[in-house]
């Protein structure tokens, strides 16, 4: 007994660390973009994250062997739920502010809540319908804030809702996963499978840039984002899933929406006007009432 609540209390240290280096990660972004193609930093991260996962894997002695289905399951999740995503993230945060990509981001559990009722993992509940509809008030009003400066801050919120659709899903088809593999597993070949499905657009976008020289803030971004949001930050959100279970993990989605917004405003000077505001705590109580046990 005692074994079991301090696996679950370093669970949660791990889980509140990778809330805060997925809470920070828009600002790391909007940094490593500003000399860095988006769909190069997207493809050099992601395949560099799953490298390093897949190498501490073997280092750890990890040996359970694969077969062609699984390790074909594992390469659709990663290539939708890691290369799909992050490439409508990154591109949507290029476009937008941090702070609203932060509270549109509160929104995957929905996106995985509803993916599960088609997979018939869940039963829909009136808690769940209403909870739904009322965050997707707070999404319209959020997304619509948008529209009223420039357009291209619209169109990268729906970049980012898209990414978010992709991220619940990932939660969602991740879980399948791990009922048969160890969470290590599951997030080294998805990282890296995401990373190589978006290789040749990184590859396209390097050769059709100006090829400038990125300083030493843009780098640590990168590296930032790299190693300790996608890598690591991937395997304490799965290992979270794993030891937790997935309802208990995704409370965790509120603290990283409030470290995002906070982070945005601290870091790179934003604010959040009336619509992002009332929005962004329509989203959150939207999710909290769809998710309430």
């Amino acid at each position: 007994m005692k074994d079991a609540s301090h696996r679950d209390f370093l669970s949660e240290a791990s889980l509140l660390a990778a809330v805060f280096f997925l809470g920070t990660n828009p600002v790391a972004v909007k940094y490593a973009i500003l000399e860095i193609p988006p769909l190069v930093f997207v493809a050099l991260r992601f395949t560099l994250a799953g490298l390093l996962l897949w190498t501490f894997r073997k280092a750890v002695g990890a040996r359970e062997p694969l077969g062609a289905r699984e390790l074909l399951r594992m390469a659709g999740v990663g290539a939708f739920g890691v290369g799909l995503n992050n490439v409508l993230f990154t591109l949507g945060v290029s476009m937008t502010s941090a702070s609203e990509t932060a509270l549109i981001y509160a929104t995957p559990p929905l996106w995985g809540m509803l993916l599960g009722f088609l997979l018939g993992q869940e039963r829909p509940t009136k808690r769940g319908v209403t909870g739904v509809a009322i965050a997707m008030v707070g999404v319209t009003v959020v997304v619509s804030g948008g529209m009223g400066s420039a357009a291209p801050s619209f169109a990268g919120d729906l970049l980012v809702m898209c990414g978010a659709v992709c991220w619940g899903a990932y939660t969602v088809l991740g879980m399948r996963l791990l009922r048969r593999h160890p969470p290590l597993t599951v997030a080294a070949y998805t990282t890296l499978s995401g990373g190589l499905a978006t290789l040749p657009l990184g590859a396209l976008s390097f050769f059709r840039s100006s090829g400038g020289h990125p300083g030493g803030l843009v780098w640590a971004a990168v590296a930032y984002s790299t190693f300790l949001v996608a890598a690591y930050g991937f395997f304490a959100w799965q290992r979270g899933i794993f030891r937790l279970g997935a309802n208990r993990v995704l409370v965790y989605q509120y603290l990283i929406t409030l470290v995002g917004v906070i982070s945005g405003i601290l870091a790179l000077g934003e604010r959040l006007g009336p619509a992002q505001i009332i929005g962004g705590a329509v989203i959150l109580a939207g999710v909290f009432a769809a998710r309430k046990q």
